[in-house]
């Protein structure tokens, strides 16, 4: 993914607590404590910290995080990634190195993951 395709950044040593909504691609290099929902991508870098729910399209776990995460379409956690927590998603991955601490519900479509709620 190009930098121009990122819509909005918030960068190390900063810090945010409350509710984003946003369209498109959001990354977070900072802490974080709150609400995240949006339909678009969140990218979490290696040195952030976000504690809270996520509700999004799609997340890429670089940094840490811990409460519960939704997600509409994927769920990769790296290998500088750590994640305590709920994960409900159609499709993970985590790569070697990764630690995932919590539980998993993986289900075929968002359809079926609100039947589930």
């Amino acid at each position: 993914m190009a930098k121009d395709d990122i819509n909005a950044f918030m960068g190390a040593g900063t810090f945010f607590t409350g509710k984003l909504n946003f369209q498109g691609t959001v990354r977070i290099d900072g802490e974080f404590l709150g609400e995240i929902e949006s339909d678009g991508v969140l990218l979490v870098g290696k040195d952030s910290k976000i504690e809270g729910t996520i509700n999004v399209g799609e997340m890429s776990l670089s940094g840490n995080f811990a409460g519960d995460v939704i997600a509409k379409r994927n769920v990769t956690i790296h290998r500088d990634g750590i994640l305590k927590g709920k994960i409900k998603t159609p499709a993970l991955i985590v790569e070697d190195g990764a630690v995932l601490d919590g539980t998993i519900q993986m289900t075929k479509s968002a359809v079926e993951e609100q039947e589930i709620l």
